[in-house]
């Protein structure tokens, strides 16, 4: 039996990875999404906007993301279930593991992604954003044609960053049942009494993962950079 097939249970790390891919595509598509609106509520006028955004920034970033994703999966149910059951409408919850361990993990990092965008927005020359207003665009306008494009170009390094730490923090979702890829190397595991052999093909899958991540976004990098004279 070729090695890479590690006792037929090969084909399962595979499709724990594919799914890992997935989680932490689909959380990060989500984190992106809340930390520009994060940082839009965070430069907004309204203060209660920017209490909001300051009090998820700090109170998310301060919290261990296991103990966050237990309190969604089985917390929240539960609490549900039993303030239900003191109005007499007793009801049965049961979270799906993906969409469950997407969205705890897509909102933990939207806090993380809230102040790279955050450090992005300074970033921006102010006397192009005050030139745009200059010219009658309004707020909306001015954001979406000069000041995030630019936005983004400064973010990408620390987005990369966010990518690094969510990818690895799938592994956490390990613990709700999802056969992701740490799941799965653990039932190798237990099936074959091979810990050693299966929880390091996954560190290697994992950093290839990671490298793979690198080289995209050295390329994101690159291209987001080209016609920009550097000082």
């Amino acid at each position: 039996m070729p090695f890479f097939e590690l006792h037929g249970y090969g084909w399962l790390l595979i499709q724990g990875a594919k799914l890992t891919l997935y989680v932490g595509i689909s959380a990060m598509i989500l984190a992106i999404g809340l930390g520009l609106l994060g940082v839009l509520c965070k430069f907004s006028n309204s203060a209660l906007l920017r209490f909001l955004a300051n009090t998820y920034t700090t109170v998310i970033r301060g919290i261990p993301e296991l103990i966050l994703i237990l309190l969604v999966y089985y917390g929240t149910p539960t609490l549900i279930q039993d303030i239900s059951a003191m109005f007499g409408a007793p009801v049965f919850i049961s979270l799906d593991p993906f969409v469950a361990g997407t969205a705890t993990i897509g909102f933990i990092y939207g806090a993380f992604s809230t102040e790279v965008f955050r450090g992005a927005y300074l970033a921006v020359p102010k006397g192009q954003i005050e030139a745009a207003r200059a010219c009658g665009m309004s707020r909306a306008l001015t954001f979406r044609r000069v000041t995030l494009p630019q936005m983004m170009r400064y973010a990408l390094p620390g987005l990369g960053n966010v990518w690094m730490v969510l990818i690895k923090a799938t592994a956490l979702v390990s613990v709700i049942q999802l056969p992701e890829l740490m799941r799965n190397a653990d039932i190798a595991a237990r099936a074959t009494r091979e810990p050693f052999t299966f929880f390091f093909a996954a560190s290697l899958i994992y950093l290839l993962i990671t490298i793979g991540s690198n080289l995209v976004q050295q390329w994101a990098e690159k291209r987001a950079s080209r016609g920009i004279i550097m000082d």
